[in-house]
């Protein structure tokens, strides 16, 4: 890509979008959909179906300023220990809707950093899971880590456990950017970390790492990525930083000229994709990349590479349990999101025999359909409508929207099948959304006030 149509591309394609993590995405939850929905909707499972299972822990023993989660530190060990029960707690009541023994091939721990949760917390509600439900011997139990507050003794606990993989936050070496993002992590501290974990039995190894913060430039992020290339972790995430200072208010301690333009953005993200390449990596969707014999490439190449709240995954299961402070469920019928913060939804959990349910979606006929599509396109890089058994004319209006694409290399498109292309890699959300039909409608939605983006910019 010149430096020209670069330019003129993120002219041409910056603003905000999606991740498309899901479809209709977290933008068009309400409170339309409450408990009473997300327990009728629970009760409706099939018996046989498989679920996972996801926990949310909120905590972090630090703030980092450019994190946009649902996070606080809680420096007590009686709160952590508290959380861990109301964890317990939350599993026990969608068991009672669901039914015990079903099973479960992935099970993951985020947040924040879930090892804020203690040993003795942690033990319990593995415990809980494994008299609950089927866990089966290939099942993939994961959790995140921050290489910088790593308790004594946790990875040896993580591959008792059973856990299989690991996920660390890096995100940058570059000692200015560290500074301005309020995150001091040395090399050595998470070299130390990967050693530690696949010592104890841990084989999987993910990080992540991200382009666009403050200060960063191509050669940074480049010599990023090549020191953590060189510990040889199974996968790579490779983010856009998320400028949303309307949301995260840590975010605003961040000075808007430390960071990178639009232009800027998509040179380093290339810049890093060329040295992972190098490396041995290959790309995964739209911002993965993986070893060759890694289970990701695997699914990728075989057409089974699903897309969910967690970024890509293996997880063939239609099914996802989120417990915890804002959590998110994913079910046939629709998504629910827990309450977010955690006083409440510790008074919640208190006060009512019920689930913590705060908002969520219903999902018609269409937005199945579309998020089928969607999801085809983030993880395949393409779609065949007619394999969709999708009636073209259905999609005529899109199939139109994307003459701009077209005209730019970035999609091709053959009769029923769409392409996007390696030029058009970066833009998989732009080629996405053609298809959102729910965008539309948010775009019309009141703001109440001055408008503030919904979304992180695309690039």
């Amino acid at each position: 890509m010149s430096a020209a149509s670069s330019s003129d591309l993120v002219h041409r394609y910056g603003g905000n979008l999606p991740r498309y993590t899901s479809y209709p995405t977290a933008a068009s939850f309400s409170e339309a959909v409450g408990p009473a929905q997300a327990e009728s909707w629970l009760r409706a499972l099939p018996a046989q179906q498989p679920v996972s299972l996801y926990f949310h822990v909120p905590f972090c023993d630090e703030l980092c300023r450019f994190c946009g989660c649902n996070t606080s530190v809680m420096r007590h060990e009686d709160g952590r220990l508290a959380y861990g029960d109301l964890l317990r707690e939350e599993l026990r009541r969608v068991v009672a809707l669901v039914g015990t023994r079903r099973s479960v091939k992935h099970v993951q721990f985020g947040g924040g950093t879930p090892s804020t949760l203690p040993a003795s917390a942690l033990r319990q509600i593995m415990r809980s899971v494994r008299s609950m439900f089927q866990i089966e011997p290939d099942a993939e139990l994961s959790m995140e880590l921050d290489p910088r507050h790593v308790p004594v003794g946790y990875p040896a606990l993580l591959g008792d456990l059973g856990f299989t993989r690991i996920s660390l936050g890096v995100q940058d070496l570059n000692p200015q950017v560290q500074d301005a993002c309020g995150r001091h992590q040395s090399f050595e501290q998470t070299e130390a970390c990967v050693t530690a974990v696949r010592n104890a039995g841990v084989s999987g190894v993910n990080i992540d790492l991200i382009y666009g913060l403050p200060y960063q430039t191509e050669d940074s992020v480049a010599e990023t990525a090549r020191r953590i290339a060189s510990l040889r972790p199974d996968r790579l995430a490779v983010f856009g930083y998320a400028h949303v200072p309307w949301k995260q208010k840590r975010q605003r301690l961040i000075p808007e000229e430390s960071l990178p333009k639009p232009s800027e953005r998509l040179a380093q993200r290339a810049r890093m994709d060329t040295v992972l390449r190098a490396e041995g990596y290959l790309p995964v969707g739209l911002d993965h990349y993986a070893l060759p014999q890694d289970a990701l490439v695997q699914a990728a190449s075989t057409g089974t590479l699903r897309r969910n709240f967690q970024g890509y995954t293996t997880d063939s299961c239609d099914v996802l349990l989120g417990m915890g402070a804002s959590a998110i469920s994913m079910l046939p019928d629709g998504y629910v999101q827990n309450i977010t913060a955690v006083a409440p939804y510790a008074r919640a959990m208190a006060d009512h025999d019920g689930l913590p349910v705060a908002r969520g979606v219903e999902r018609t006929a269409d937005d199945r359909l579309r998020g089928c599509l969607i999801e085809r396109l983030m993880c395949d890089m393409g779609v065949d409508l007619e394999q969709m058994e999708a009636q073209l004319d259905v999609f005529s209006p899109e199939l139109g929207a994307l003459e701009p694409l077209i005209q730019d290399g970035l999609v091709t498109v053959e009769g029923p099948k769409i392409t996007v292309t390696e030029k058009g890699r970066p833009f998989l959300r732009h080629v996405a959304a053609v298809f959102d039909t729910h965008r539309k409608t948010l775009s019309q939605a009141p703001s109440g006030g001055a408008p503030q983006p919904r979304f992180a910019g695309a690039l």
